[in-house]
């Protein structure tokens, strides 16, 4: 018969913190995102005083501990936000109208089809520059191990 020292028991009870630890982190990192099609029409849009946003999805992905998707449609004259750091990279592309685009330091006027790149914790913003409604799509995404910016 084998008998279990204290060191057996110790192994046995850290093992089981330690799974459990690792299963609480993955669920309260929510659900895995998987492949999938979007269809702009059954994404319900929410107004909001600038205009209005559609939100695709948000969450982890097997190589991301977030990605989102979204587009906005911003009102003639009006900005998303005024200039602002953010802790995660995102990329916005112009869908329709005229924006203009604080990017380093400047406003950058920019039409349909233009991309935008935002890189962590600089100044950024984006505000109808038209006399029409400005949409664009924002993906934006957090790295695995990425370093936050407190208070983002």
């Amino acid at each position: 018969m084998m008998r279990l020292t204290r060191r057996d028991v110790s192994l046995c009870l850290l093992s089981i913190v330690v799974t459990a630890a690792a299963l609480a982190l993955g669920e309260s990192r929510g659900k895995v995102l998987g492949q999938s099609a979007y269809d702009w029409n059954s994404i319900p849009a929410q107004n909001t005083p600038t205009g209005e946003t559609r939100h695709f999805f948000r969450g982890p992905t097997p190589m991301l501990d977030q990605l989102e998707v979204h587009a906005t449609t911003l009102n003639p004259g009006v900005g998303s936000h005024p200039p602002e750091k953010r802790a995660h990279e995102e990329v916005i592309i112009i869908d329709r109208g005229e924006v203009e685009a604080y990017v380093n330091g400047t406003w950058t006027k920019l039409g349909p089809g233009s991309v935008i790149l935002n890189t962590p914790n600089q100044l950024q913003a984006i505000r109808n520059a038209g006399s029409g409604p400005a949409t664009y799509h924002v993906i934006s995404w957090i790295s695995r191990g990425a370093p936050q910016q407190a208070g983002q």
